[in-house]
């Protein structure tokens, strides 16, 4: 009989998702569940978005973007198929398949904090049913999926690979590149049985161009880590390297240029005043966090963390040292950060360095201003204040800065007047390759 009953239910759900038939629910309507909502539609299926920021929701239902890089009209599409946004959880059992896409920061203490997952788990769970998908994308340590939503759906007596479906899919969103789009991105999957994995691949399958299945939510989860943790590696790698480069006079950005026409066994990557975004500057924690349950000490990986959480006191000593040199200190000096994205030409400020920059030279008595031309308005943000609009730059503001510290890279930016124009700049991120005189390379 039970055999029977995940049958049905299995074939129930994969003939609706292959006939597009299935509602497909999506918990989080970020960077990540945005996109994947829009995807969806565009693929014909009535798509049901869930978050509890009633201003995102009341935006989306007015066919209103607040994500810079997804415009307005692919919202409006997506409307006219019938995707609808809303804050009210209880309509979470419509919905064939839930695929939740909600932040997984750090807590105080840098450790894990699923409070967003579990909470969302705990919102949803009265409203689950039989035969649904539940797919977590949010990024985590390997056991979550099967030691904190498994247990928290079977408490209501629905079996797992029977009753409903539970999956680990990773999400792989990286905005504001314009060579991959949210279909052309593979998409690791893994259920907690054969029968969820099924269920899970047929879910992505109908939406992403290829689906990667794995023979476990644990090794799904364990993916998504070691993508970011290689990235976090190789950049406190470069960033080290800067710093000895920088002690021997030498151009760190030249270095790696000619290392990079290396047709093999070489990829470039590049220094900056430290790392940002929601996934590089956390993910590399859960895993050291989940390693001490083992009785492990991934001290390479912590290495690396702590050569990258430096960089930003190194920048503020070569911003130190370059106004010392024109008789300066920071204490009541005028500088200029330009871009306060943690990355370029995006508008996400999550984990910025360049925020960190602000803080710093704000607590060692600088007046701070920024330019950013996709961050008007400097936004609330639960760690960092500051009352503070984007300054448009012209060769009169350039030139009333003391310094300008060139923190995130906008393809916006004209180089050539900051260059003619600015005092003293400090370039974090490479931009000027030629030796200038009023230009510090950091």
């Amino acid at each position: 009989m039970r055999d029977e009953q995940q049958s049905a239910h299995l074939q129930q759900l994969t003939a609706k998702l292959r006939d597009r038939t299935a509602v497909i629910g999506i918990i989080g309507l970020g960077y990540v569940g945005l996109p994947l909502t829009l995807r969806y539609a565009a693929c014909g299926f009535r798509v049901l978005g869930i978050d509890i920021d009633r201003t995102k929701v009341d935006k989306l239902n007015r066919s209103e973007s607040y994500i810079e890089h997804i415009p307005s009209a692919a919202i409006e599409a997506a409307r006219a198929g019938g995707f609808e946004a809303t804050s009210d959880f209880t309509r979470a059992g419509e919905p064939d398949a839930l695929i939740i896409c909600v932040p997984t920061p750090l807590n105080a203490y840098r450790e894990p904090d699923l409070s967003f997952v579990l909470d969302t788990t705990d919102a949803l769970l009265p409203f689950v049913r039989h035969g649904q998908l539940i797919s977590l994308e949010s990024t985590t340590y390997p056991g979550t999926t099967e030691e904190e939503l498994r247990p928290r759906l079977e408490s209501r007596g629905l079996v797992v690979g029977r009753d409903i479906f539970l999956v680990f899919s990773p999400e792989r969103e990286d905005p504001g590149n314009p060579h991959f789009e949210t279909h052309t991105i593979p998409k690791v999957c893994g259920g907690s049985t054969t029968a969820c994995l099924e269920a899970g691949v047929t879910l992505y399958g109908a939406a992403i161009d290829r689906v990667v299945p794995v023979s476990s939510t644990r090794t799904a989860e364990l993916t998504k880590l070691l993508e970011n943790i290689h990235r976090a590696v190789n950049i406190g790698l470069v960033n080290e390297m800067k710093i000895i480069a920088d002690k021997m006079e030498i151009d760190i950005h030249e270095v790696i240029r000619a290392a990079a026409t290396k047709p093999f066994g070489f990829t470039a990557y590049y220094p900056g005043p430290g790392l940002g975004g929601h996934c590089i500057p956390i993910d590399p924690f859960y895993l050291t966090w989940k390693a001490r349950q083992y009785g492990l000490h991934t001290r390479f990986i912590e290495l690396a963390g702590e050569i990258n959480s430096d960089m930003p006191h190194w920048v503020i000593g070569k911003v130190t040292d370059a106004l010392n040199q024109r008789g300066r200190s920071v204490r009541g000096s005028r500088v200029l950060v330009l871009g306060i994205a943690y990355k370029k030409d995006v508008e996400d400020m999550r984990e910025s360095p360049s925020v960190e920059l602000m803080e710093i030279l704000r607590d060692k008595g600088a007046h701070v201003a920024y330019s950013d031309p996709h961050v008007p308005l400097f936004p609330r943000m639960r760690e960092h204040r500051f009352e503070l609009s984007s300054v448009t730059l012209t060769p009169e503001t350039l030139a009333s800065y003391d310094l300008v510290l060139l923190a995130t890279s906008h393809s916006a930016f004209d180089y050539d007047m900051i260059r003619r124009y600015a005092n003293l700049i400090v370039d974090t991120r490479g931009v000027y390759l030629e030796r200038l005189p009023n230009v510090v390379k950091a």
